[in-house]
């Protein structure tokens, strides 16, 4: 929910090896932008287009995380007093296991995040799940536990949702909060912990992103004052550059060779090129523009030369990523909450009732089409679409959806 260029991971499979880039491996997929290569993914589809809706435990907004046949997801139940990690067959949608994760007496939130909005992350041999109080969780594909960490309390009244990413060996995990706030990498088997890097005592909800920069790797985190870079190997800071409105919710979107930046409350919309050193407010923030009144919680996509960004109140605007011009801003429709993704040169934007905008980007709005899988009743739609092998993966509140190609 409130939730670039990375290195390929390359993990040893029966019968061969694959890629972390065949697979939607973790939040916003494997290159952390929302973007994916397929040519085969269909930008038009209907209710008669949904191959299966599989009811899941709980209710949650995590996005589906998948790898080779499985698919990975979080949930909760009785009020976030219990929560819950599992795996569904990514081609019938059946449950193949099912773990508690943690049960107790739950932090407070806000009714649109709730108590299970991190998405998973895997390598292919583990799944790492995060729950703010309820601890950070690691277990094997086949759903047997391997290590557990707790990481704070978390108070504050508007919960978690920062999701873990994989950096070579280690497990990263945000823990933005009001009191001890850090940034931690984990040994991602054993869980010992490598480094622990504090940061500033503020809310947030934001996931890192790993670039490479003339040769050098940041690991680039939004907040609620700034957006931070570290040393993925030690946890040491390297640089920050301060934002306009506060509240670290959006994630950074890399492209062109810039972070280009959204913070949350109404405030400049920014990129900033990475490389530098200290506080880099005047040295290397490239440009920033006004960005009219509402929320955001979508994080940027952006494609080629042109820059989309979505706030919760369904009002889209584009932008040139170079230079920051504003092209156009209109209100396009729905409520929105979780991030757009972006292939075949379109971006794809889910509103909270399930409806799919497809988005021609250019000087002028385009908006090609709206798909809609039909009226499903109360379920709400916040987390965001996962693109997997021709299909997408929508996620409810209370149910996923496999969507298809197109009827004939």
């Amino acid at each position: 929910m409130f939730r670039s260029m990375t290195l390929a991971l390359v993990v040893c499979l029966v019968p061969g090896f694959l890629s972390a880039q065949d697979h939607w491996n973790q939040w916003r997929g494997p290159n952390q932008n929302g973007s994916h290569s397929s040519q085969d993914l269909p930008l038009e589809w209907s209710e008669s287009d949904v191959v299966w809706r599989q009811e899941l435990p709980g209710r949650g907004q995590s996005t589906p995380c998948i790898w080779g046949d499985r698919i990975f997801l979080t949930s909760e139940e009785n009020d976030g007093a219990k929560r819950l990690v599992y795996c569904l067959d990514k081609n019938s949608g059946k449950l193949l296991w099912q773990q508690t994760a943690w049960t107790g007496t739950p932090e407070e939130t806000h009714k649109l995040n709730g108590w299970a909005s991190a998405s998973c992350t895997t390598d292919g041999e583990r799944i790492y799940a995060f729950f703010g109080k309820g601890g950070l969780h690691c277990y094997t594909v086949e759903g047997e536990p391997v290590w557990k960490k707790e990481l704070g309390s978390f108070e504050g009244q508007w919960g978690t949702a920062a999701s873990p990413v994989i950096v070579r060996g280690m497990l990263i995990q945000n823990c933005d909060a009001d009191a001890d706030a850090r940034l931690i990498a984990f040994d991602k088997v054993t869980g010992k912990e490598i480094w622990n890097t504090k940061r500033e005592d503020a809310r947030g909800w934001s996931t890192p992103i790993l670039i490479e920069y003339n040769s050098r790797e940041e690991l680039v985190l939004n907040g609620d004052s700034r957006v931070s870079a570290y040393n993925p190997d030690s946890g040491e800071i390297l640089w920050f550059c301060r934002s306009f409105a506060g509240r670290g919710e959006p994630m950074a979107t890399f492209a062109n060779g810039l972070i280009h930046m959204i913070n949350g409350k109404p405030g400049d919309i920014y990129a900033v090129r990475p490389g530098g050193s200290g506080d880099v407010t005047e040295t290397h923030l490239v440009w920033h523009t006004r960005r009219g009144g509402g929320r955001d919680l979508p994080s940027p996509v952006i494609i080629g030369k042109y820059m989309l960004a979505v706030n919760m109140d369904g009002v889209l605007a584009c932008y040139e990523s170079p230079s920051g011009k504003e092209l156009w801003r209109e209100r396009m429709g729905g409520r929105h909450v979780g991030s757009p993704i972006t292939y075949r040169g379109r971006a794809l934007l889910m509103d909270d009732t399930g409806k799919v905008y497809v988005v021609n980007p250019g000087p002028k709005m385009d908006v090609e089409r709206v798909n809609s899988i039909g009226d499903r009743g109360e379920e709400s739609f916040r987390s965001s679409i996962a693109p997997n092998d021709g299909n997408l993966y929508l996620r409810s509140t209370a149910a996923l959806y496999k969507i298809g190609q197109p009827s004939k």
